[in-house]
């Protein structure tokens, strides 16, 4: 249970790095909200893509901002981190997934020139059932995908503002709001432009900073691979008794590393959020080069992110492990805390840690009994303080057990029952993922406005790819729905309207999964991707390449890819998707299908999609001649400006 704001100011020595954050946070935020109201729109070509006269250059910008979500920015190198060899499922899927995109699907997506995903689907399958199946598709897709930046928002508030988590998801949502509601894709645009470049110097400056002091050299892409950094940890990681953190794919067999990476790989090319990017430029050619531009500001993030995995581990393990209590505060529920010194009275600090070990044993077996938060101050074996430790224990994002009662926090995995199992522990019994590129600046004791800038950044991240969600939501209801089917004769001045109300409701929709997640970000972003696999991505390259793909088929493959996927992920993940039904998930990792996990269904969610949209497409009626002709006309990206007036 995480200590309240108030205790956090007396459990450390009050934060450096608090004065930064504000500054950056505040000057940031600033910035964000005056790109929003200079760039507001009143027409909806503006509202949806941005008048479709965005640079090259710049969206590819706001495109890699879009799609470096909090999952990439904060996630991505935690998964690593942890994860080892096994967190290349998620580099390797997101990357090539976004190359697919990009050199596969976007050229002949622009050429066709809609605003939306379910309008290429419901002109291309020539159905207005289509159109509102893939509709309903993307805003299952997207709220599944925001959840995850929601809840990196509340994270890095939590710690940085010292708020509850909750109240940093409703600062993080007012502020996606404000931009989103005024500017729409033009609002969204420009300052996705400024996110990106926030985003990516909070990532290197780190980055560049710790392998400087871990390898002695200033370029992060090879110090970890030239130098000796990935031995030491290896060594280190043998000590504690872990796996190697170079030994491939040690937790995943081979069947879900595959499934993983390509539901990562065509989940990255069906989603609608950053398909959409591509219809704010001038043209096919424009498309192209943004793309390009893309790839490139993707990849200077990407190919930093497995070092930084790497050096926060290390770095990680080697300030706490055999690191030494000097005090402990015990805080009952509701109660005042007591704060026992090891130095001034050891029995004392031992006797009260296992009075709250016995308590909150007693909590998890009856709800009536208050649970108990333990605070542990530590000092390194060099009599550092380790403040951070304090801070981000503080959040309840880490969690610190001295198992044994001898005041040294060791964490070397030792045998422990629980509830007749033996389980293998160590006494740092919990700690986040989604912490571990906010706190390495921390660690590694870099200075206060560079754990700034990276909080600055993980707020960049999340809200950039938010707002495009939000979009994509947006657009889903207002244009897709109600505008096409309940109010086709609305104003331009209404289409907008209803535009903002939908976001607004999204907004929400995005809060309440942000303070109730189904998982840590990284996981939840990987459901969001399994979801587009299955469901748009089918539906997108047979309505390109495979001109026998009829509506019969399309909706019946849509339908199948999306329930079959949902229904896995949730019946994987009830306890929390649905905590108030469910204390357990209804399929546990033993009776996973094949072993498949639920970040990796999605691949066999598409490959049903796939199945059912080529059979019944080719035992039905095939399209009529004229959407023959728009495949035609589709299929070849070259001489822009003919196949629309949108071009």
């Amino acid at each position: 249970m995480p200590l309240s704001s108030m205790n956090l100011l007396a459990a450390a020595e009050v934060d450096p790095a608090r004065p930064w954050t504000w500054t950056f946070i505040g000057l940031t935020f600033a910035l964000y909200l005056v790109i929003g109201w200079l760039s507001r729109v009143r027409e909806t070509a503006g509202f949806y893509v941005a008048g479709q006269g965005v640079p090259a250059i710049a969206n590819g910008a706001a495109t890699a901002a879009d799609w470096m979500s909090a999952a990439s920015f904060i996630g991505m190198a935690g998964l690593i981190s942890f994860s080892g060899s096994d967190g290349s499922v998620y580099l390797m899927g997101w990357t090539g997934g976004y190359v697919l995109l990009a050199l596969l699907l976007a050229p002949y997506l622009r050429k066709f020139g809609h605003y939306t995903v379910p309008d290429f689907i419901g002109a291309r399958y020539y159905s207005e059932t289509a159109r509102v199946v893939a509709a309903i598709c993307a805003i299952f897709v997207s709220l599944t995908y925001v959840a995850g930046q929601m809840k990196g928002v509340g994270v890095v508030f939590s710690r940085f503002l010292e708020v509850d988590l909750t109240v940093g998801v409703v600062i993080g949502m007012a502020i996606v709001a404000f931009f989103a509601v005024l500017g729409g894709m033009k609002g969204i645009t420009w300052t996705q432009v400024a996110q990106y470049f926030v985003l990516i110097v909070a990532f290197i400056i780190p980055s560049v900073a710790i392998s400087m002091k871990l390898t002695g050299s200033s370029i992060p892409q090879t110090a970890f691979v030239f130098s000796d950094i990935s031995e030491r940890l290896n060594d280190v990681l043998l000590e504690l008794g872990e796996q190697e953190y170079t030994k491939p794919f040690g937790k995943f067999s081979q069947l879900n590393v595959f499934c993983i990476t390509a539901a990562l790989m065509f989940g990255t090319a069906g989603l609608p959020h950053v398909i959409v990017r591509f219809y704010t430029v001038k043209n096919v050619r424009a498309a192209r080069y943004s793309a390009i531009w893309a790839i490139f500001f993707i990849a200077l993030l990407y190919t930093t992110a497995p070092a930084l995995g790497l050096f926060a581990r290390y770095n990680l393990i080697k300030s706490l492990h055999l690191a030494r209590i000097e005090r402990v505060e015990v805080q009952p529920a509701g109660g005042e805390s007591k704060v026992v010194s090891f130095a001034e009275d050891r029995a004392a600090a031992l006797s009260a840690i296992r009075d709250a070990a016995e308590q909150n044993r007693r909590a998890a077996d009856d709800s009536s009994v208050s649970a108990v938060s333990v605070l542990y101050y530590l000092v390194s074996e060099k009599d550092e303080a380790l403040d951070w430790a304090t801070r981000w224990q503080s959040t309840g994002l880490l969690v610190i057990d001295d198992l044994n009662q001898d005041g040294v926090i060791d964490l070397k995995l030792v045998k422990n029952e629980e509830n007749g199992k033996t389980v293998l522990k160590s006494e740092l019994a919990k700690i986040d993922k989604d912490i571990i590129v906010l706190s390495t600046p921390e660690v590694a004791g870099l200075p206060p406005w560079v754990i700034a800038l990276v909080a600055a950044g993980g707020l960049a991240a999340a809200l950039s790819t938010a707002a495009g969600l939000l979009l994509v939501i947006s657009s889903s209801l207002a244009h897709d729905l109600y505008v096409r089917f309940f109010a086709p004769q609305a104003t331009e001045a209404q289409r907008v309207l209803i535009g903002r109300i939908a976001i607004i409701v999204g907004i929400l929709a995005a809060g309440y999964f942000g303070i109730n997640p189904p998982g840590f970000v990284g996981e939840v972003v990987a459901f969001a991707f399994g979801l587009a696999a299955a469901s748009f991505f089918p539906a997108i390259f047979l309505g390109i390449f495979f001109k026998r793909a009829n509506r019969t088929g399309a909706v019946a493959g849509m339908i199948v890819g999306l329930v079959f996927t949902m229904v896995y992920i949730v019946l994987c993940t009830a306890d929390k998707v649905l905590p108030m039904f469910f204390d357990a998930p209804i399929l546990p990792p033993e009776k996973w299908l094949f072993g498949i996990s639920p970040q990796g269904i999605g691949t066999l969610g598409m490959a049903l999609n796939f199945a059912v949209t080529i059979v019944i497409s080719s035992l039905t009626p095939p399209p009529p001649q004229e959407v023959l002709d728009l495949v035609e006309q589709v299929r070849v990206p070259s001489g822009a400006g003919e196949a629309s007036g949108h071009e």
